[in-house]
């Protein structure tokens, strides 16, 4: 009678967790958690500065560098920037996708816009998908990633690599190419 009991609170609380843990819409109303070495606030400037192992998780978002410093207009934070060898940024786009991460020296991410810039070997991933060069910006609203090289003479290039898709996978499609045909997109490739 224990073990029935048991068992049914547990899968009660696994099936009401996996909901929650994976509910994007949702990341935004979640308290941003940060730990660090150290910590460095100017309320005039509205910007706090962590140091040493940062890491900061928000829902289904977690970014880690050396440095994060978080910019806040009023009570809202506008924009974290991480900084590391290299900083890193993960994120599940919706419940039905698979986590997207980003690795780079400089991420800095514009909440407002859902746009994730970054810069210095530069690398966005999602599943076996991927995408790198110098710098990427990744438009969170729209899906798409655009890529540039390093413009030195011997400097980075731009690669992708896109796994081919089941037939049942694929979404329909029509023949005419849109504008995102150009720019990459993780989720519909």
């Amino acid at each position: 009678m224990l073990i029935n009991s048991l068992t049914k609170a547990l899968c009660a609380m696994l099936i009401s967790w996996q909901p929650m843990a994976m509910a994007l819409p949702d990341d935004a109303r979640q308290p941003i958690h940060i730990t660090a070495d150290s910590a460095t606030r100017n309320d005039q400037t509205g910007i706090t500065l962590y140091k040493g192992d940062v890491l900061l998780t928000q829902g289904s978002m977690k970014v880690t560098g050396d440095s994060i410093e978080l910019r806040q207009s009023g009570r809202s934070v506008t924009s974290i920037i991480a900084k590391g060898g290299p900083a890193e940024f993960q994120q599940r786009p919706a419940a039905n996708k698979e986590v997207t991460h980003a690795y780079g020296e400089v991420l800095h991410y514009n909440i407002r816009t859902k746009e994730l810039e970054i810069t210095g070997q530069a690398k966005v991933s999602q599943g076996s998908d991927s995408f790198s060069g110098n710098r990427i910006i990744y438009d969170m609203n729209k899906s798409t990633v655009n890529a540039f090289s390093d413009n030195s003479a011997n400097g980075q290039r731009v690669q992708m690599i896109i796994q081919p898709k089941a037939p049942d996978q694929e979404p329909a499609q029509d023949d005419t190419p849109g504008p995102e045909a150009t720019s990459g997109d993780l989720n519909n490739q």
